[in-house]
């Protein structure tokens, strides 16, 4: 089946830009109250390791419950759809991942999200399909920014369609935002979820600095005040002040 997404986004945002009155709306919030209190989203630790022999960046979150076993409720539609994150905030640059020279904070984030699926060129429950592995911890890279918007304070970067100069891998996931879905494996074990990243993907920087982070965001496809994907709540910060503290190993 053809991936729908973009071309339902690609319609939604134009839906905002024409319709009178979306300025004052507001965004209905679809997160369990129940996500605040799960063990799977306190972190307890995080490293982001190099591994020589084998020219990996191991991106790690360790987790006071069983890492990924906690999951979003589907919404059933785009707008509003819910994704859970596990979230790597860096001090890498927006080049280093292929997003040319734009600024951010580049994050990368292992995501779930029940109701639409971002990754057509990736069969991460390898089924033979490629467009119902919506569920299933995944990653993405993505450029943050600061957004006042929401309660979080931060959104995925946006731009327009019509902007000549953004820069995206081949890999990015047809949206107008600085996301991308490299495929880049992630494996659970116990109560630590990793994401595995070869060095060059990252021009082979393989000394940055990072931070941990568990929170909720939600797609927003119907209010032009509010981001298209943005920070709704914030479960747990390793550092407590975002201050991306840590460096690689």
């Amino acid at each position: 089946m053809k991936n729908l997404l973009p071309a339902m986004l690609t319609a939604a945002t134009a839906l905002t830009l024409t319709s009178p009155g979306l300025l004052g709306c507001d965004v209905k919030l679809n997160n369990d109250p129940k996500l605040a209190k799960s063990p799977s989203l306190k972190i307890t630790g995080a490293t982001v390791e190099h591994l020589k022999d084998l020219d990996l960046m191991v991106f790690s979150m360790n987790l006071e419950g069983p890492a990924g076993d906690t999951v979003p409720k589907k919404a059933g539609q785009l707008d509003g759809a819910p994704v859970l994150a596990y979230v790597f905030p860096t001090t890498l640059k927006a080049s280093d991942v292929g997003m040319g020279k734009a600024e951010g904070i580049v994050a990368l984030a292992i995501t779930s999200h029940p109701d639409f699926d971002d990754t057509p060129l990736w069969d991460e429950n390898a089924n033979g399909r490629y467009d119902d592995d919506k569920v299933i911890y995944h990653t993405h890279w993505a450029l943050l920014t600061k957004d006042d918007r929401v309660p979080g304070g931060l959104s995925v970067k946006e731009f327009k369609k019509e902007d000549k100069t953004v820069v995206l891998p081949p890999t990015n996931c047809g949206m107008p935002m600085y996301l991308d879905a490299a495929g880049h494996p992630v494996v659970t074990k116990g109560n630590t979820i990793r994401a595995i990243v070869p060095a060059y993907y990252l021009r082979n920087k393989t000394e940055f600095k990072f931070d941990a982070v568990t929170c909720y965001m939600q797609v927003n496809t119907s209010c032009m005040a509010k981001p298209m994907l943005g920070v709704y709540e914030v479960y747990s910060v390793a550092s407590k002040d975002l201050s991306l503290p840590y460096k690689t190993k």
